[in-house]
C-alpha cells in the first residue's frame, strides 16, 4: 500500500527506507507551509522573511540590531541580508544607520510604519495558524515540536 507521500508526489515504487520518506515528508511538509505563507503575505506586501525581520526588529527594540545579527536570528536563512534590509527600507519600515564608531556596522531598526504593519498582520497570522493546526491536540503539537527540534539538533553539531 502506498504512503500518502507516495500518492502526492504520484511515486509508484515504494521508498529505499523510512528515513528517507521521513525526510522527503519533512522537505513537502515545509514546501507547503512556505506556499501557504507567501500567499498569507502577499496582500500585505512582504514576504515570510521580510516579515521574520519586522518581528526581530520589533523585538529588539529602539536600539535595533546589527545586520549580522537579523541574519543569525532569522527562521530561515537568507544569504543576502543586505538586500533584504534594503527591500524593507524601500518600503519604509526599517531604518539603517551607521555606527559612528565603526562605519563598517550597519544597526536597522522598525519604523512607525513597519509597527502598523506588524500590527495588523499578527492577528491575521495567528488566526491563520491556529485554524492550519486546530485538528492536532497540544499533545500532538508538543511532540511535533520536540521531533523537529531534535532532527535540527543533529544537523546543527
Amino acid at each position: 500500500m502506498a504512503s500518502k507521500l507516495q500518492e502526492e508526489i504520484k511515486q509508484t515504487r515504494p521508498f529505499p527506507n523510512i528515513e528517507e520518506e521521513a525526510l522527503l515528508n519533512i522537505r513537502r511538509t515545509s514546501d507547503r507551509l512556505h506556499h501557504f505563507s507567501q500567499q498569507l503575505f502577499k496582500p500585505h506586501g512582504v514576504t515570510p522573511t521580510q516579515y521574520n525581520v519586522l518581528r526581530i526588529l520589533r523585538g529588539a527594540g529602539d536600539g535595533g540590531l546589527r545586520c549580522s545579527d537579523i541574519g543569525e536570528r532569522l527562521v530561515s536563512s537568507d544569504p543576502d541580508i543586505t538586500r533584504l534590509l534594503g527591500r524593507l527600507q524601500k518600503q519604509k519600515l526599517i531604518r539603517r544607520k551607521r555606527d559612528p564608531k565603526d562605519r563598517r556596522v550597519i544597526y536597522a531598526t522598525i519604523t512607525p510604519d513597519g509597527l502598523r504593519l506588524l500590527k495588523e498582520m499578527d492577528p491575521v497570522l495567528s488566526d491563520h495558524i491556529k485554524q492550519l493546526l486546530k485538528h492536532m491536540s497540544r499533545e500532538k503539537l508538543t511532540t511535533l515540536v520536540a521531533l523537529l527540534e531534535e532532527v535540527r539538533e543533529v544537523i546543527s553539531n
